[in-house]
């Protein structure tokens, strides 16, 4: 069961984190509602491609 709850809200926090940075970057609710879907995938790529460490 414990496994379960963090895998949900993991995911949860994947989804606002990037809806947060797509909003940020592109000001735009629809594109930030589409990276909400594809969440991690998202904060990954940005992370990788857009911040240059």
């Amino acid at each position: 069961m414990y496994v379960r709850q963090v895998f949900i809200h993991g995911t949860s926090f994947g989804s606002a984190l990037a809806m947060a940075i797509s909003f940020n970057v592109n000001h735009s609710v629809l594109w930030a509602i589409l990276h909400g879907i594809f969440s991690w995938f998202y904060v990954i790529y940005y992370i990788l491609v857009k911040v240059n460490i």
